[in-house]
C-alpha cells in the first residue's frame, strides 16, 4: 500500500492488526538505528484517567542516538522538539492499521537554524524508509 503525506508528517496504511504493524515497525526502526524511548498506549491511559473506552492506538516515541546527540550538540534546547513521534492505531476497516510518522523536516523547521537541516533530512529519509517498508 502507498503511503499519504499530510501537512506535519507521512502515513501509511497496511494489512495488519495493530499490535502486528507495531511489531514490524519497531523492527524497521531498530534496522534505522532507532530505539523507542517513550510509549503511550491512549487506550490504557483513557480508561484510567478518564473511564472511556478508545480504539488501539499507541504513540511511540523514537529515537537515534548519534543524531539526537548531534542535535543537542548543536542547539540545547532542540530536545523540546525530540524524540520522533510514530502513532501506530486501528485503521477502519478491520485488521489494518494506520502508521504515522511526524515529519522531521516540519519538526525541526521551528529552530529557525538552518545548520539543523542536514540532521532533519537525515532523520527524514531514514524514517521513510521505514514507512516504505512497512
Amino acid at each position: 500500500m502507498s503511503h499519504d503525506h499530510f501537512a506535519y508528517g507521512v502515513r501509511k496504511t497496511v494489512a495488519l492488526a495493530p499490535a502486528d504493524a507495531e511489531a514490524r515497525l519497531r523492527e524497521l526502526l531498530a534496522g534505522e538505528g532507532f530505539g523507542i524511548l517513550t510509549e503511550i498506549d491512549i487506550p490504557t491511559t483513557f480508561r484510567a484517567k478518564l473511564d472511556v473506552d478508545f480504539k488501539p492506538y499507541r504513540i511511540l516515541g523514537a529515537c537515534n542516538p548519534p543524531i539526537a546527540h548531534q542535535a543537542l550538540t548543536q542547539e540545547e534546547d532542540i530536545g523540546l522538539l525530540l524524540p520522533c513521534n510514530v502513532v501506530v492505531r486501528e485503521g477502519d476497516t478491520p485488521g489494518e492499521s494506520v502508521v504515522a510518522i511526524l515529519d522531521p523536516k516540519t519538526q525541526l523547521a521551528m529552530t529557525g537554524r538552518t545548520d539543523i537541516e542536514p540532521l532533519a533530512e537525515e532523520v527524514t529519509a531514514r524514517l521513510h524508509r521505514v514507512i516504505e517498508a512497512l
